[in-house]
């Protein structure tokens, strides 16, 4: 079975996400469905291209690199905890993939539980998801 490969694009002048269409090294831009946003390899930040895991929450929502869910995790006891994770890509010596962590915790890597977890935002629009919890949390 194969993975749709795809990436979306968040422009920090703009503030808005965009669906990417092509993404071309050579000649330094990124185009999206709307425009074609320039980037200079100095200036990083100024287009944020993030990938698509492949997989779609609970509610049929695509999950891409950046996407804050709300985090169930395997074990259901965690649901009552409403903590947020943040997807990413991680490569270590045991494979790489997409995988949410959960912020300021030990043990933060855990799986994507397609079955449970809810996309709620993302880290560029909704950080004060992220900064709530890190508020409330006690150690």
């Amino acid at each position: 079975m194969s993975r749709e490969i795809k990436f979306r694009a968040w422009n920090s002048v703009t503030k808005e996400m965009e669906q990417v269409t092509q993404i071309n090294l050579k000649n330094h831009y990124v185009q999206t469905t709307f425009n074609k946003i320039g980037y200079s390899y100095g200036q990083p930040d100024d287009v944020i291209v993030e990938q698509y895991t492949g997989l779609k929450d609970v509610n049929g929502k695509e999950i891409y690199e950046g996407d804050i869910i709300k985090f169930f995790g395997a074990n259901k006891k965690i649901k009552a905890k409403n903590e947020f994770g943040i997807i990413v890509y991680k490569a270590d010596r045991y494979g790489a993939g997409f995988n949410s962590i959960i912020q300021n915790k030990e043990h933060g890597y855990g799986g994507i539980n397609i079955a449970q977890d809810i996309v709620v935002g993302n880290v560029h629009t909704n950080p004060e998801l992220l900064e709530a919890q890190h508020d409330t949390r006690t150690d």
